[in-house]
């Protein structure tokens, strides 16, 4: 028995359209299972304490649970490794941060490439790095810690969240614009990198602002200047390391993504839910609390920023040398 062309070319074409009709049945029943949550911090650190403000307001608008689940290490980059190897259903999202960008820097042999292998959802918020120092160490000021480590070379230990992080490179950036010599002492995470610094086994840290404005409010860490050339409303009396030294900024931004090849439709569903929480003027008060502010910005948007963020850093590491096994 004879099969007609036709038949053969109306069989293809309705395989063809299966895919298209089954994502957008997905679309159309998302979600409708619980959510995981990638951080690839610790637990206690700023991407977690984010994180976990964020996940609350934003299961109720999408009526499904969100599981924060922390993966941590190499900077991040082994949660990100498991965030692009999740299936692209939606049911996977993934924490962004500046480690994202850094790392294509930073790193050589990386198993994944960010842009290439992510979808961004859009941004969450846009905050600033702390330079702190244990109450011990004899300065008040950038402008102090800068003639005391020239005073001590070698002998200050500083301490920030994990190589290729947002506070790692900013202490890098800080040792070659300040001319100091300070020895970098990696953690996986900051609330582990703060644990050493609270009893003062070390001397001082770059931080995220999230995860150190409660400790600084308290009095169990001095905070001499933030990354951001601004003051911020946490910190009021704190100013920015650029008015000791001009020119230096380091922003932080977080966002969330998910794996490459999530149908456009689910992230719409995300981007809409995301958006409405990060609209909500009480959230928005907590980011200020936090040291941050709302960065309330859409999928296109917000991998424009990524992209730039990450030419920024190549250039950076470039000219630095800076290079992580």
């Amino acid at each position: 028995m004879s099969i007609s062309r036709r038949r053969i070319l109306q069989a293809a074409g309705a395989a063809a359209v299966l895919p298209m009709l089954s994502h957008r049945a997905a679309a159309v029943d998302y979600p409708s299972r619980p959510i995981r949550w990638i951080v690839s911090f610790p637990p206690g650190g700023g991407n977690d304490v984010v994180a976990r403000l964020i996940a609350q307001p934003l299961s109720e608008k999408l009526g499904q649970s969100i599981v924060v689940e922390n993966k941590t290490g190499a900077g991040g980059n082994v949660g990100m490794a498991a965030l692009v190897n999740a299936p692209p259903d939606g049911y996977t999202i993934g924490f962004v941060g500046p480690n994202n960008a850094i790392s294509a820097a930073v790193y050589d042999n990386l198993p994944f490439d960010f842009i290439r292998d992510t979808v961004p959802v859009g941004g969450t918020m846009l905050l600033s790095n702390v330079l702190e120092v244990h109450p011990d160490l004899p300065v008040h000021t950038v402008a102090e810690l800068i003639a005391y480590a020239k005073a001590n070379p070698g002998k200050l230990n500083w301490v920030h969240p994990g190589a290729g992080t947002s506070p790692h490179m900013a202490g890098e950036l800080f040792k070659i614009m300040a001319g100091v010599d300070v020895t970098a002492v990696p953690y996986r995470g900051g609330a582990p990198a703060m644990a050493d610094l609270l009893p003062g086994r070390v001397q001082m840290m770059f931080d995220n602002l999230t995860g150190s404005v409660e400790v600084i409010k308290s009095g169990r860490v001095r905070p001499l200047g933030v990354s951001v050339p601004k003051r911020v409303p946490a910190l009021p009396d704190v100013p920015p390391i650029s008015d000791t030294i001009p020119g230096f900024e380091v922003n932080v931004f977080h966002g969330i993504c998910v794996p490459k090849g999530t149908p456009r439709e689910i992230v719409d569903v995300l981007y809409k839910a995301l958006a409405a929480v990060i609209a909500d003027p009480a959230l928005q008060a907590r980011f200020v609390g936090l040291g941050g502010e709302a960065l309330p910005l859409s999928p296109d948007a917000f991998g424009k920023l990524v992209a730039t963020e990450t030419e920024k850093w190549i250039k950076v590491a470039k000219t630095a040398n800076i290079k992580v096994e």
